[in-house]
This record gives structure tokens, sequence and C-alpha cells, in this order.
């Protein structure tokens, strides 16, 4: 782990989304993984893939932020 990176970047992220009123964004994990904050889980659109994105880099502290959420898309 590179000096200076805080350990509880990944819990603030998750506490961030924890708190949106999208209740899918609730679901989503993060984890950190050296310099990076990985999201994971499932979401119903791409607007709620990049919504999650956009909240998690704001508290990433200049981390990479890897965006591993799948999109089910909805069969019609």
């Amino acid at each position: 782990m590179t000096e200076g990176l805080d350990p509880d970047l990944a819990s603030r992220a998750k506490s961030e989304l924890l708190q949106s009123s999208v209740h899918a964004l609730r679901a989503l994990n993060v984890e950190q993984s050296g310099e990076r904050l990985v999201i994971q889980g499932r979401v119903k659109s791409f607007y709620h893939k990049q919504l999650a994105q956009e909240m998690v880099r704001a508290v990433s502290g200049g981390l990479l932020v890897v965006n591993s959420v799948e999109v089910l898309m909805s069969r019609a």
C-alpha cells in the first residue's frame, strides 16, 4: 500500500452510496485495491452506473475509480 493512502476511503465511498436516494446504489459494494477504488454490483440503468461512479469519485481522495458495475438490461 502506498504511503499516505487513507484506508477508510472505501468505507466513506460506501457510506455515500448508502445515503443515496436511489435505492439501487445502496446495494453496490466499494473495495480499495492498492491505489484504486473498485465499485461492484448491479443496477438497471447506465445512468445509475454513472451516478455511482461520480459519487465515489467525489470522495476518492485522488484514487483511480474503477467502475465494474453491471447494467442489467431488461428484456422486452
